[in-house]
């Protein structure tokens, strides 16, 4: 049996990536004493009254369909929130919920792109955008970032991959892998150059609120771009609820309706009960997201304090985020067996970071995702591991 040619689009070596965490996976659920850092799924529950709300819709009988593009007080709120953001007045007809901003990442491709377009993404990048603009038959134009200047933009180097083809520029601020929150000059300069050769922008903002050293801005609130701008968030990592799979896009009432179709066929809305849930989350964002915040920053400060000086390694501090990049090329290993000869060692697991962009050759990244003491266990385990390959050489 012949399959479609589009199953060959979502496959390659930024899917594959995940197979360490798998094993790590597997490990962990055989009982073994590892430590998985692999991914951005924190270690601590979704806070009380999130819960405590989901759980009352269930008992009041919250489980049945719910409208598909979300119901209007969690658009509502979403779009409020984003309006105070931007400076942008946007209401709920702006608004479209989704599972996740995976989901909302594919969503927008498909609606956006077609056979032809060429979009721009800046790399690293996260995983899964690759296989998001190769299914709607567009090509990925990849932009890399130098290492050297801590993976922060280059916007020449993007001002010269634009050719008649280009449809969007594609990013993520603050980035997923390297934890660089984009400066207003670069975003001003990619608005200018949105606005003169009319393209889209597809802004995934799922960090914005988990911000350390530099201010966030949202592409949306500059001149002329609220129009030509899509913006994706989530309120997975800011208040700890991956497995809820609530997110959103933000843009133009016509791609909303057009992404609501595309969510009548394919998911038919998130439940009632998530979407209260949602709603209570935003609702008490201000001290949940502090909170997040200033736990996320004690972690990254513990891991880099105790990684910076392991002779071989090379940390770069995030500006944001749950992750950190680390150079690993002075251990004389290449990013991917260190990756594994770690894990099958130490039992600490971390990913290649060159699955997020050649860019990223030699370097791994791993998440702040389990408690303060687990986390300098695992630094401390990296480091003896390092130690013994330098014994050995």
């Amino acid at each position: 049996m012949k399959y479609s040619n589009l199953v060959e689009r979502l496959q390659g070596k930024r899917t594959a990536a995940w197979e360490i965490h798998h094993a790590a996976q597997q490990a962990l659920h055989n009982g073994e004493d590892v430590i998985v850092l692999s991914v951005g799924d924190p270690d601590f529950a979704t806070p009380e009254v999130i819960v405590d709300r989901a759980v009352a819709a269930l008992r009041d009988g919250d489980t049945h369909y719910a409208e598909v593009i979300g119901r209007a007080p969690l658009r509502a709120a979403i779009a409020q929130d984003h309006s105070r953001q931007t400076g942008n007045s946007v209401d709920a007809s702006n608004v479209i919920v989704v599972a996740g901003a995976q989901n909302g990442l594919f969503a927008t491709s498909l609606c956006l792109c077609e056979a032809g377009d060429e979009i721009i993404v800046p790399e690293p990048m996260y995983l899964t955008y690759e296989a998001s603009v190769r299914a709607s038959g567009a090509t990925l134009v990849p932009v890399a970032v130098d290492p050297a200047r801590a993976f922060h933009l280059d916007c020449a180097a993007l001002e010269a991959a634009i050719t008649p083809r280009t449809k969007a520029i594609f990013f993520a601020t603050p980035c997923n892998p390297t934890g660089v929150v984009m400066p207003r000059e670069d975003l001003e300069r990619i608005a200018e150059l949105a606005r003169k050769h009319d393209f889209w922008i597809v802004s995934d903002e799922v960090y914005a609120d988990l911000t350390f050293d530099r201010e966030h801005v949202s592409i949306a609130a500059l001149e002329g771009m609220a129009e030509r701008t899509v913006t994706l968030g989530s309120l997975s990592k800011s208040h700890a609820m991956p497995g809820w799979r609530v997110g959103w896009v933000i843009g133009p009432k016509t791609l909303i309706e057009h992404l609501g179709r595309l969510a009548l066929c394919m998911l038919y809305g998130l439940p009632g009960f998530i979407q209260q849930a949602a709603l209570t989350a935003l609702e008490n964002r201000a001290q949940i997201v502090a909170d997040m915040r200033e736990i996320y920053r004690r972690r990254r400060d513990i891991v880099f304090n105790r990684l910076r000086d392991v002779p071989g390694l090379h940390c770069l501090l995030p500006e944001a985020g749950m992750f950190m990049m680390v150079d690993v090329t002075g251990t004389g290993l290449d990013a991917y067996e260190f990756s594994w000869q770690l894990f099958r060692t130490q039992g600490v697991s971390v990913l290649d970071a060159s699955a997020f962009g050649e860019t990223a050759n030699g370097y791994v990244r791993l998440g702040f995702v389990v408690d303060e003491a687990r986390l300098a266990q695992a630094c401390d385990r990296i480091a003896a591991f390092v130690a013994g390959l330098q014994a050995k050489g």
